[in-house]
């Protein structure tokens, strides 16, 4: 289900702008347009429901590491969710108002950028804008928590051969949920801030405070854990 929901996006994405030269998303100029852009929501969703389908099964599957378990899990758990994200770019826009009066139809529907139109200037590779507010940063975050968070897991599974205190898996389950949460929580972090039409590139005093609680909160909570992890580790040594 979820590979035929990505091989029709593809497929659209690849006959809209190739083929056709026409803009893919908040296109809804022509009978065409809409209909792609119906169908290319219609499969996201497609996507989401197999996603969620997985996320479910794993909740009852008990297969290996438990850290690493619930790393794949909680990825999977804030995949949804970011992916969801995707549903604040569909608003009506000032500016699709007043085209959309004058045209006598709706011609576009939706942005990613906030205070500001899509298309102007952008940070390199990513063209996030750098003059106002963008939805796709949390949007992207959020679908690639898939990857980030399992790859904390292994990530100590590498570093729990030279630092004991990582060896036992309640250690490690304890740091994934910490990175898991620290992950979830930057996620609301840039989306809060693009919904104040504040760009990622010019932040204001309000983002930074908030920033720097989010790091001090991760950091704090993952030296709690190593600490009570070496405490835990020293205290089994000294009784073998």
């Amino acid at each position: 289900m979820g590979l035929t929901g990505v091989a029709a996006e593809m497929v659209l994405i690849i006959g809209q702008v190739v083929v056709r030269g026409r803009q893919l998303h908040f296109n809804v100029s022509t009978p065409a347009d809409q209909l792609i852009h119906n169908i290319m929501a219609s499969t996201i969703y497609l996507v989401w429901a197999a996603v969620l389908v997985i996320a479910i099964q794993l909740l009852f599957d008990k297969p290996g590491d438990r850290a690493l378990r619930w790393s794949i899990r909680l990825a999977l758990g804030t995949t949804l969710a970011g992916m969801m994200l995707g549903n604040l770019m569909f608003r009506v826009t000032p500016s699709q108002e007043r085209e959309a009066a004058a045209a006598g139809q709706q011609l576009h529907l939706g942005s990613h950028g906030v205070g500001v139109e899509d298309g102007g200037p952008g940070l390199p590779i990513t063209g996030w804008s750098t003059q106002g507010g963008d939805l796709r940063i949390g949007h992207f975050l959020g679908v690639h928590a898939l990857q980030a968070i399992p790859l904390v897991a292994l990530g100590l599974v590498l570093l729990a051969r030279r630092f004991p205190a990582l060896r036992p898996e309640g250690a490690r389950t304890a740091l994934v949920a910490v990175a898991a949460a620290s992950y979830a929580g930057l996620i609301w972090l840039v989306t809060w801030q693009a919904e104040r039409g504040e760009s990622i590139a010019r932040p204001g005093g309000t983002t930074l405070i908030a920033t720097a609680c989010w790091l001090g909160a991760t950091i704090s909570l993952s030296l709690l854990v190593l600490f009570r992890a070496r405490r835990t580790t020293l205290v089994s040594t000294r009784i073998r």
